[in-house]
């Protein structure tokens, strides 16, 4: 087994086992949306069941437009922790959290409701004792965030500080814009009332434990850092698959489609993470400049290169074992004649020392086989083969494969040889869990996620910079679809598949193939 404790070790300020919060009131904007009940308020429930606990006095406040009491969003917020939160369920437990659970009906286009809000805010710090500590959270549409927020800054609700006597913060949904302009216009929105450094774009995957070990296995382990480069790695695969379809979201999925849904923001993230260089430490500043640093060095493909290196495919109806599932263009909000994506795959390289030459093969979609999230490093074969004359001259290559989800951990692919008087080499895997290995599942992304904003700790978040960098290479490649509409149109694939046909070309035109998952 791999040493579950050297894959622990914290390598940073703020990583430390025990941290604790200053009491604080979470804003949650779009509190009565699925995102609210799933996600943010199991989390928070499961974070005051964790030792240590948040403060007694920390605080929600939900803000919507439905006119709901305090104590129906309070009903809707335990069965959402009765349903999805990773602690069980505790009377005594959920009766201190709820007391700190509060809504108020806000439109998010009246300023009165705003300045309303803050009354009951500032009332709230006094009774509670939350000091003026905010986090902010934008749950809602992306539409609504600028205007939100400016309506927040007019109000007078927002601490333009970081830490001190009180301080707010910001955590922004994604997605961070549509387009490279758009996201630009949107950072210039938040950064007229929000300083840079208050603001937190959240990307859930970064919240994943194997995610974050992705730093750990490399700059704390001695034997991967120094063969983390062109000279022992043959190329790198990361899948990003799903196993449903657009499930009720065909208008919104018109609008973005696999590369703006998907490669803009968690592939390219995990990529960033697995490209990196070592940063000078672990604050959030330095990791988040060597991540900024990949994307910027990720070589742009010419508007001829796009129909060979980026394919583009969409689900057709069929069968996925016994139930009979009907394509994309068949979804309600979907166009008879869709050109929108559900599946992109990508070949990238880095132009840079570490890199040169090792494609970074890309791939996401949706109605895929299953759902799983998986960072594959495949090495080089060695120079010769001393086995070519036993059989075993087709042994496989060394994979170090990080499987990010459903099942938490990371395997080491190598040959041995089988018992028995021939010399017969098969692979085998040694392999690391984080369920077995630790006695529990992991917590949620968004628990570590909601805590480290509330520790003002920025690492796992995504700053500006970054944000616009992935979106210059995803306009690129969708300007080049619009410049040459046949030779990247999209290509239909069957459901319950890994994909067109022409996926497969893609890796297998330089002699390798995607990962059997």
């Amino acid at each position: 087994m791999l040493d579950a404790a050297a894959l622990n070790n914290p390598l940073r300020e703020g990583l430390s086992e025990a941290r604790t919060v200053q009491s604080c009131i979470m804003v949650i904007f779009g509190a009565t949306g699925d995102l609210t009940q799933r996600k943010l308020l199991p989390a928070l429930y499961s974070l005051a069941a964790d030792q240590p606990p948040l403060p007694a006095s920390f605080t929600v406040v939900g803000v919507a437009r439905r006119p709901w009491t305090n104590e129906e969003f309070r009903n809707v917020a335990k069965e959402g922790i009765q349903n999805y939160a990773r602690q069980p369920y505790d009377d005594a437990l959920w009766e201190s959290f709820s007391q700190g659970i509060f809504y108020e009906q806000v439109e998010f286009d009246d300023d009165a409701g705003y300045r309303r809000l803050g009354e009951t805010l500032d009332r709230l710090d006094h009774e509670r004792g939350t000091g003026g500590n905010r986090v902010y959270y934008l749950a809602t549409a992306p539409n609504y965030y600028s205007d939100i927020v400016t309506r927040m800054g007019a109000a007078g609700m927002v601490q333009r500080t970081t830490s001190g006597p009180s301080w707010g913060r910001l955590i922004v949904e994604k997605p961070f814009g549509h387009d490279l302009s758009s996201a630009r216009q949107l950072n210039a929105d938040l950064n007229q009332v929000f300083k840079e450094d208050q603001i937190y774009r959240i990307d859930h995957y970064l919240g994943k434990e194997t995610v974050q070990n992705i730093l750990v296995l490399r700059f704390g382990n001695g034997i991967f850092e120094p063969i983390w480069d062109r000279r022992y790695i043959d190329h790198v695969q990361i899948t990003v698959a799903e196993n449903i379809g657009v499930e009720g979201r065909g208008g919104y999925y018109e609008t973005s489609g696999a590369l703006r849904d998907m490669m803009q923001n968690h592939l390219l993230q995990l990529l960033s993470l697995t490209a990196m260089e070592p940063p000078t430490g672990f604050h959030a500043n330095e990791v988040r400049d060597e991540k900024v640093k990949v994307l910027h060095a990720l070589v742009p493909l010419r508007e001829e290169e796009v129909a060979h290196c980026v394919v583009r495919g969409q689900y057709g109806s069929g069968w996925v074992g016994s139930e009979q599932v009907p394509g994309y263009r068949e979804e309600k909000g979907v166009a008879p004649n869709s050109q929108t994506e559900t599946f992109v795959a990508a070949k990238l390289h880095i132009d840079n020392w570490r890199w040169a030459g090792v494609p970074f093969y890309l791939r996401t979609g949706k109605r895929l086989p299953k759902r799983v999230t998986e960072v594959a490093i495949q090495f080089k074969k060695p120079p010769f083969s001393l086995f070519r004359n036993t059989g075993a001259d087709e042994l496989q290559p060394n994979l170090l494969s990080l499987r990010i989800q459903p099942n938490e951990g990371i395997a080491l692919k190598f040959g041995v040889k089988s018992p028995g008087q021939a010399m017969h080499v098969r692979a085998v895997n040694m392999d690391f869990l984080y369920g077995s290995s630790f006695g529990g599942e992991p917590p949620e992304a968004y628990e570590r996620l909601l805590l480290d904003c509330m520790l003002g700790d920025s690492t796992l978040f995504t700053r500006r910079d970054e944000t616009e960098a992935a979106w210059t290479l995803v306009d690129s490649l969708e300007d080049s679809w619009r410049l040459a509409p046949e030779e990247t149109k999209v290509q239909s694939y069957d459901p319950g598949t890994w994909g067109p046909h022409a996926a497969d070309q893609l890796i297998e035109r330089d002699g390798r193939s995607w990962r059997r998952l």
